[in-house]
């Protein structure tokens, strides 16, 4: 490539690079030698949870609907596997389809300081991208953790402004993310990187508008790892693109969080917030125990706890106070006519946890957003965003939650963060029920035990392409 057709913003002599270049020499440096074992078995972890959650997703509609609209563009049979999926694609649309269906099932991981899911972008990039090239299980799991570092530290600096302006991380950001994954298993050095940074910002796409319903939310990771990929392969195939994409005037943080910031002059790899063990952003990211939208998790865990420590019965509610943070309060008057609506409504959700005594794929069915016990409770539970709540957010997502029954007796519970989240994570042996719960109705039990065994020592296989084999649908 010729990089002199370039544009250049790069930082003058003495100075510190911009966040661009910053997150190019990062990406193009790593090896997984220098990146500790915490991080490293966070990386595995958080593959297992994604890749879970996309053989489970592999078969609802938003990606059957992926699949049908491939087909009637003429997209041809390929070589390439995604999990769950059955038929085999070219490396752009499995991408595509693999992060439509990690997505689609709200049961993906996240990075809270940036309001973002980058599993669900990274990992279909990583598996995709991977087979095609036959890399090593030791470079996949690079891409991972440079992935992830891309995915999360762009969103912090990003967030809250870019979703008070309407935009959905994980579609924005996530091109970036697919874009470094693509440089580590292409083995760009940082011009190259910097360059599929520049193609990946022309694709940065994702808007809220998804809670006014529908299932378009479910194809924005599937939309940023296939266009992650194809940055990469335009860098590889020669596209000359600019520096800098993401501070200098007309670029990406001016465009999608606003210009009132020097975004030149920002520590990249510093925003956002890290686990005491490790200075990796995957090592501080959650998983979900939960099949809906993160910000309601911590009020979930607060009535769950109120139900069996109080023995609370629903009808002896009068009242659900839901005190937290301002983006999570907006979720207080979403309705639940479709699954997608039902996964984001805290009403819904809330009165799903006290009927059932969980919050589960199986609760957001026809039948089930329809069941009058549900709405007759919804409609007790009124949110508000609590001050001190606010103040925490993102550093925490925090949660007050108060019931008041019809005899005047009241329970309180203040959850500062909850369940899933890296410093109160799921166990391994939670882990590995909750991908093969998720996996075996697709695999069967068999294979699904094979290909976690597979996912646990995955940096010491020599090839990825028989792990993709192996996650595939029948």
């Amino acid at each position: 490539m010729d990089m002199a057709m370039r544009d250049t913003a790069g930082a003058k002599p003495g100075q510190r690079p911009g966040p661009t270049r910053q997150l190019a020499d990062f990406t193009a440096q790593l090896s997984l030698a220098e990146v500790d074992e915490f991080a490293r078995n966070a990386a595995r972890r958080h593959s297992i949870d994604t890749i879970a959650a996309m053989i489970a997703g592999a078969t609802q509609d938003a990606t059957l609907s992926v699949e049908r609209a491939l087909a009637a563009a003429g997209t041809g049979p390929g070589t390439i596997a995604s999990p769950g999926v059955s038929r085999r694609y070219d490396v752009l649309s499995a991408a595509y389809i693999g992060g439509t269906s990690g997505h689609g099932l709200e049961l993906d991981d996240g990075y809270r300081a940036g309001s973002v899911h980058p599993g669900g972008v990274v990992l279909p990039v990583a598996l995709t991208l991977g087979a095609q090239r036959h890399v090593t299980g030791a470079a996949f799991l690079t891409s991972v953790v440079a992935g992830y570092e891309a995915a999360c530290r762009i969103a912090a600096a990003a967030h809250p402004r870019a979703r008070w302006r309407g935009f959905h991380n994980t579609g924005t950001v996530g091109t970036f993310a697919g874009a470094a994954v693509g440089a580590v298993l292409l083995g760009f050095d940082a011009d190259a990187t910097e360059n599929a940074f520049g193609v990946a910002a022309s694709s940065s796409a994702g808007l809220f508008s998804f809670l006014a319903g529908g299932d378009v939310k479910r194809t924005h990771p599937g939309h940023a790892a296939r266009e992650g990929v194809w940055a990469a392969l335009m860098t590889e195939a020669g596209l000359p693109a600019p520096r800098g994409v993401l501070e200098f005037r007309e670029g990406f943080f001016n465009a999608y969080a606003g210009g009132d910031v020097d975004y030149a002059a920002l520590d990249l790899l510093s925003t956002g917030d890290n686990h005491p063990s490790s200075r990796f952003a995957v090592a501080n990211c959650y998983m979900k125990p939960h099949a809906c939208c993160r910000h309601i998790h911590s009020s979930i865990d607060a009535v769950l706890d109120m139900a069996a420590t109080e023995a609370l019965a629903p009808d002896d509610i009068a009242r659900i106070d839901i005190g937290s943070y301002a983006i999570a309060t907006t979720h207080g008057s979403i309705g639940w006519t479709e699954m997608t609506t039902a996964q984001m409504s805290v009403p819904f959700v809330i009165a799903t946890a006290l009927l059932r005594g969980r919050v589960g794929l199986a609760d957001f069915g026809t039948a089930q957003r329809a069941d009058p016990a549900v709405h007759a409770l919804a409609a007790l539970v009124h949110s508000h965003t609590d001050a001190d709540c606010d103040t925490d957010y993102p550093r925490i997502r925090a949660a007050k939650v108060k019931v008041t029954l019809r005899n005047g007796r009241t329970f309180d519970r203040y959850v500062p963060e909850p369940y899933g989240a890296a410093s109160k994570p799921l166990s391994d042996e939670a882990l590995d029920t909750k991908f093969l719960d998720l996996a075996s109705p697709r695999l069967g039990d068999a294979r699904a035990r094979t290909a976690l065994a597979m996912l646990w020592q995955v940096d010491s296989l020599p090839d990825i392409a028989p792990l993709a084999e192996a996650l595939a649908g029948p």
